[in-house]
């Protein structure tokens, strides 16, 4: 599969909820699902990472399935909104360049070491 821009991501999500008589659900729904999907990423990385480990008889999580289920339920939400996900993108990049433009230790480029 081609990489795809943000745009032709929502309009496949748009396309496959579309599908279906009920569409999106609702927003107070689609941010509890959220939350749901990131309890299931946070189990997956504290059985990899964490002082938690799995049971002998639960499955292995899969970290990129969860992260693509959070990806795919904050879509539906900005959809539904009518929110276009590149333009808060790039907002959001220019809070952090400006905001944190100093917070962190910048690696040194070759030019200066």
């Amino acid at each position: 599969m081609k990489d795809l821009t943000m745009q032709e991501v929502q309009q496949q999500v748009d396309d496959y909820i579309s599908q279906f008589e009920e569409g999106y659900f609702d927003p107070p729904t689609l941010v509890i699902r959220f939350c749901e999907e990131l309890g299931e990423l946070a189990r997956v990385v504290s059985h990899q990472y964490g002082p938690k480990k799995k049971k002998p008889d639960e499955e292995e999580g899969d970290m990129e399935l969860e992260m693509g289920d959070l990806l795919f339920i904050l879509i539906c939400l900005a959809n539904r909104q009518g929110y276009n996900l590149n333009e808060i993108f790039i907002k959001t990049m220019d809070k952090y360049n400006c905001r944190d433009k100093d917070r962190w230790t910048r690696k040194k480029t070759p030019e200066q070491l």
